[in-house]
């Protein structure tokens, strides 16, 4: 049986603007007539229209996720699979549900986020950052809508981001290398315009002018993110005339690929070079020596930026950039069992 408004109302004995308003929460409706409805809401298994729901309350309880930048992750990404699984449970809980944008043909016809956002009534947007990020990302934070961004600088009224303070975390590494007597330190990025690998080479290149460390041009390469550009940039750094003692790769998947560049040129880690990388990935555990990582708090991102674009959502507005901590996992690729974290 379809119940509509009209039934329920009929069946309660009241207007169907106060079922309505019991159904989406609205004041102004006595304890007695609003127990009197959801009695029979519950009786008959009534089950609001979601689109007339969303029609009365303004919102559709939807979230649109984008994977920003004609360079960008997605789902399969080790990093962000957690923040966003995270991220899904928590929004989810504030009862919303995710609706996945598609920016391959978007980004041929110069698309416009505020229009995809308008046409699917979506309540806000998480933005998960990528590389060469298109203006309309952009466009759509500074336009007032709800946006929290992820490793991705979001300026706007409802607007923000959450992200790991990453110069600090490539501070930590160098710092651990330190007091572990290790003073020729590489430092493997991603690409070159990246804000998040512009920022862990600041604290790489803070943390060794600190220190006093040695410091060779050469012993700065990149590549973007993944296994095999960390292959290359560590191959460059092997053909130098001299080769450091370690190497900070800005990301797992790099430092797994130049553990292979070294192993091929046959040396020992961490008996000739240490590596540490960067986002605690599965692999880390299983790779061989076990890699010593950077762990950034996937968890606690997820959850700041659920409740973050929540708060947008529902009227607040300016809330400031939150910055997250980090901590070393020592494994045997980093040639010490001490952690001072």
């Amino acid at each position: 049986m379809n119940l509509t408004i009209k039934d329920i109302a009929k069946m309660a004995g009241v207007s169907q603007s106060t079922v309505s308003k019991v159904i989406n929460s609205y004041g102004g409706i006595s304890e007695r007539t609003k127990q009197k409805v959801e009695t029979v809401i519950n009786e008959m298994g009534y089950q609001p229209n979601f689109s007339a729901r969303s029609l009365a309350t303004k919102k559709s309880s939807l979230i649109g996720l984008i994977y920003a930048g004609k360079i960008n992750v997605d789902m399969t990404h080790p990093y962000f699979n957690e923040v966003i699984s995270t991220f899904k449970k928590n929004i989810g809980l504030l009862g919303y549900d995710i609706l996945m944008f598609s920016n391959e043909h978007f980004l041929k016809d110069n698309g416009s986020y505020i229009a995809r956002c308008q046409h699917f009534n979506v309540d806000g947007c998480l933005v998960i950052a990528g590389e060469e990020v298109e203006d309309a990302t952009f466009e759509l934070a500074e336009s007032g809508f709800p946006c929290i961004g992820i490793d991705i600088e979001l300026t706007g009224p409802k607007a923000s981001y959450v992200m790991t303070d990453n110069v600090n975390l490539s501070r930590r590494v160098v710092e651990h290398f330190y007091l572990n007597s290790i003073r020729k330190i590489a430092f493997i990025g991603g690409m070159r315009e990246s804000v998040i690998s512009s920022l862990r080479k600041k604290g790489f290149l803070d943390a060794i002018n600190q220190f006093g460390l040695e410091f060779r041009e050469e012993w700065i390469q990149y590549g973007d993110f993944h296994e095999e550009s960390g292959y290359v940039a560590m191959k460059r750094i092997l053909e130098m005339r001299e080769i450091p003692e370690a190497v900070f790769a800005a990301s797992d998947m790099m430092a797994l690929g130049a553990l292979r560049a070294i192993r091929e040129a046959g040396l020992q880690v961490p008996k000739d070079i240490r590596i540490v990388g960067c986002d605690d990935i599965a692999a880390c555990r299983y790779s061989d020596p076990k890699l010593t990582t950077v762990k950034q708090d996937k968890e606690r991102i997820g959850k700041l930026s659920a409740y973050m674009l929540n708060d947008f959502i529902n009227g607040k507005s300016h809330i400031k950039p939150v910055f997250t901590d980090s901590e070393i996992i020592v494994r045997d690729s980093c040639g010490t069992n001490n952690s001072f974290w």
